[in-house]
């Protein structure tokens, strides 16, 4: 379940009120007359099951209680009541299926931003990853698979595409955009730096590479393990099961195709080069049509599963 506290301005407590008295799923609700000091107003607290957030979500907005009091929702680890039981039976559907969106999105926007810590993390993924390419480590490239920060911004643009909303979707691109440039303009940097200490040579780079040869040479199957990734991504992100995204990071080689095309650059290996970008390239576009593709089909569940319920 989630739990609510709704600070509410004295003229809507009516309004406000009267939506968590008629939303099926509701529980738990308490109320604090003036006990709000900045915006003023009520406290009111309640629980609500997850399938039935959205629609008093969207009935809380309509009160303009968003506008000029304030909605917080954190998720509630445990509730020991009969009442709580009761709620999430009368709420159509299963918590585990239900997609918050407001949640999705806030979550997303935050992952999106083009911000120091994004790129500092991006740049030195792909560093690592560049290790990895030219000493053929799989436990490099997997470790800079774990640690690249580029499927927040991915997910914010699905997100963005579904919702038809023009202005986080550029914000995303953004991000993807600038922190693949960045990445790879200071690993070609790293790479020739490494090379002038003798710690990368180009004959290691050229040489049989059993291990990382794939991320230059992409095929059918990494687009299908792309939109695969894309999909188990975006499941875990909207059913809150963050841990999953682990396995998703260490199965799509965006950051060590970026790094692989930026030593290729280095040493003017433009074939690789080119193979290290179709790879990126196959990797973004497979994991951003599954994750349309699986919101899409998510919406469309839920609306019928609500429509069932009503």
């Amino acid at each position: 379940m989630l739990h609510l506290r709704l600070i509410v301005p004295v003229d809507l407590r009516r309004a406000v009120r009267a939506v968590l008295e008629e939303s099926v799923g509701v529980t738990h609700v308490v109320g604090l007359p003036d006990a709000a000091l900045r915006p003023p107003g009520d406290v009111l607290l309640c629980d609500v099951a997850r399938e039935s957030a959205n629609d008093l979500l969207e009935r809380l907005r309509a009160t303009g209680i968003a506008e000029r009091g304030a909605i917080d929702v954190s998720q509630l680890q445990l509730s020991i009541s009969a009442a709580a039981q009761e709620a999430k039976r009368a709420a159509p559907g299963e918590g585990s299926d239900a997609v918050v969106w407001e949640e999705v999105v806030e979550v997303t926007h935050e992952e999106s931003a083009l911000s120091y810590t994004y790129l500092a993390f991006i740049v030195t993924a792909t560093m690592l990853a560049a290790c990895g390419v030219v000493l053929d480590s799989a436990v490099l490239v997997v470790g800079a698979m774990v640690v690249g920060p580029e499927f927040g911004p991915l997910a914010g643009l699905c997100v963005a595409l579904v919702q038809r909303r023009a202005h986080p979707a550029v914000r995303s691109l953004t991000a993807l955009l600038g922190g693949f440039v960045s990445a790879i303009a200071l690993t070609i940097l790293f790479a020739l730096m490494m090379d002038a200490f003798g710690l990368f040579t180009e004959a290691e780079f050229d040489g049989a590479r059993p291990n990382t040869s794939f991320i230059f040479q992409p095929d059918a199957l990494s687009f299908v393990v792309a939109f695969l990734a894309g999909v188990a991504g975006l499941l875990s992100l909207t059913s809150a099961k963050s841990g999953a995204l682990v396995g998703v990071a260490i199965s799509v080689t965006t950051v060590p195709a970026a790094a692989n095309a930026a030593v290729a650059l280095a040493y003017a290996d433009f074939g690789q080069a080119r193979g290290s970008a179709a790879q990126l390239l196959l990797n973004l576009c497979g994991i951003t049509l599954a994750g349309v593709l699986t919101l899409l089909v998510q919406r469309a569940v839920q609306r019928a599963v609500l429509r069932r319920g009503a």
